[in-house]
């Protein structure tokens, strides 16, 4: 049965040494580390997807999904980073939304030492054609380096440029970005915490190969009207996913949804 809660802000008991159940009418922050957490002892990369739509299914308001955002969505969007080992992103939502490396916030910090995970989650930018330069903010402006997602075919001289700045470059297929190399490729790195932040057209990637296992879906009390893409876009996917309602929580008319694939841990293995 889907636990259904209101979700208090923040300031009440983010601080370490803080009552840790949960607080009346709302959800402490560790009841939500506990509900938003990865299996333990993985042995294979785990995939979580975190987007956030309209009551109408858009994914955005004015090509950015700051529009549809709320504080209490910020709070897991943030719970996703701080319990992640890397953040999977496509260039176009990088690009469009401004990305920049992880930061390490006082509660980021404390958690994830307290989990053993690394100070600082890296971002794997998935671009079928390396367009990731060295100067670009997700690359210039970080404590840890990106990750660069990309193909064979791409231009070798753009992938060389990334490898002298230091930048750690995954050829994943030929022509567009396999999302089952992908994983296979982080896996190798130790990275089996997957955090996915979309854009619509890797979800779309990740769905048709059958690697989603947790949908985080935020939906905002809001019609945006036509014109904005859904949330997942382009490559279609065989057959329906079947997916298992979790939780749920809500806050100002938003609902934070959490879904896993009704199935539990049995996908196919890449």
């Amino acid at each position: 049965m889907a636990v259904v809660h209101r979700l208090l802000p923040t300031s009440v008991s983010s601080v370490p040494g803080a009552p840790s159940g949960p607080v009346p009418d709302g959800v402490s922050d560790a009841e939500l580390e506990r509900l938003y957490d990865y299996p333990a002892g993985l042995t294979r990369p785990w995939v979580q997807v975190n987007f956030v739509s309209s009551a109408d299914g858009a994914v955005s308001v004015s090509d950015r999904s700051e529009g549809l955002s709320h504080p209490a969505d910020k709070r897991i969007f943030a719970l996703g980073r701080d319990l992640a080992d890397v953040i999977l992103v496509g260039a176009g939502t990088a690009q469009a939304e401004g990305y920049r490396g992880v930061r390490p916030r006082e509660l980021r910090v404390e958690r994830r030492r307290r989990l053993g995970l690394n100070p600082l989650p890296p971002i794997a930018v998935v671009t079928g054609s390396c367009r990731v330069t060295p100067d670009d903010p997700i690359v210039a402006d970080t404590e840890v380096s990106p990750i660069v997602v990309t193909t064979t075919d791409a231009p070798h001289h753009r992938k060389a440029d990334l490898t002298a700045a230091g930048i750690d470059v995954i050829e994943a297929g030929t022509g567009t970005v396999d999302p089952r190399a992908t994983l296979a490729a982080l896996a190798e790195r130790g990275l089996l915490r997957v955090n996915c932040e979309g854009g619509p057209q890797l979800f779309a990637a990740l769905v048709a190969a059958d690697a989603v296992d947790q949908l985080c879906l935020t939906v905002a009390p809001l019609l945006a009207g036509a014109g904005s893409q859904r949330i997942a876009a382009g490559i279609p996917s065989p057959v329906p996913r079947t997916l298992r309602l979790d939780s749920v929580l809500h806050e100002d008319g938003f609902l934070m949804l959490r879904y896993r694939r009704a199935d539990g841990t049995g996908r196919h293995e890449g």
